[in-house]
């Protein structure tokens, strides 16, 4: 597996190792103590598994207590990941690293505990896995406005389309309005 950073030190790309031949592919998906020596010592205590259309946008979530680290894949389809600092003390605050996710390519995202995350779907449809670090609790359930002006995230929006959203994303909040982190 590599571990592969990107714009903001805490939030890592994991590529795994694929062998494969004729009869398909083997790849390890997770390894405790090489997480825990690149990424984090932590637990992970939820899995959760998604469904979602092309031109769905999920997020940005989190929770403002009981905060959940995500390490997510695609098993199907591809989208564009996007995980958002929300850690006030941070020199990274406000600012997002965005990543392609897909079945053929394989990787994973580490998102941890403080960031918001969301992603949308650029294939016909796209199955979404991640583990959690943490429990889901409704009542600490946030939303970050997806098409916030002040973070300018750049979404690759198909045909330029606005994304599908639940009624709890359309009501997000932007930054300047969102409960954060210490």
């Amino acid at each position: 597996m590599k571990f592969i950073d990107t714009a903001i030190a805490d939030v890592k790309i994991l590529e795994p190792t694929v062998l494969g031949d004729e009869r398909g592919f083997f790849m390890e998906t997770f390894r405790a103590n090489e997480f825990k020596q690149y990424c984090s010592d932590t637990e992970f205590v939820q899995e959760n598994h998604s469904l979602s259309k092309q031109g769905i946008l999920r997020g940005l979530h989190y929770q403002i207590q009981q905060p959940q680290g995500k390490l997510v894949r695609v098993i199907k389809g591809y989208v564009f990941d996007v995980a958002v600092d929300m850690r006030r003390s941070s020199a990274t605050f406000g600012k997002w690293v965005g990543v392609e996710l897909s079945a053929e390519n394989k990787r994973q995202l580490w998102i941890p505990e403080g960031f918001a995350h969301g992603f949308y779907v650029i294939s016909n449809e796209a199955e979404f896995v991640y583990k959690c670090t943490n429990y889901y609790a409704p009542e600490h359930d946030r939303s970050l406005l997806w098409n916030d002006k002040q973070l300018n995230i750049d979404w690759p929006l198909v045909d330029g389309k606005a994304p599908l959203l639940s009624n709890k994303d359309a009501k997000a909040r932007p930054l300047s309005e969102a409960d954060c982190f210490s």
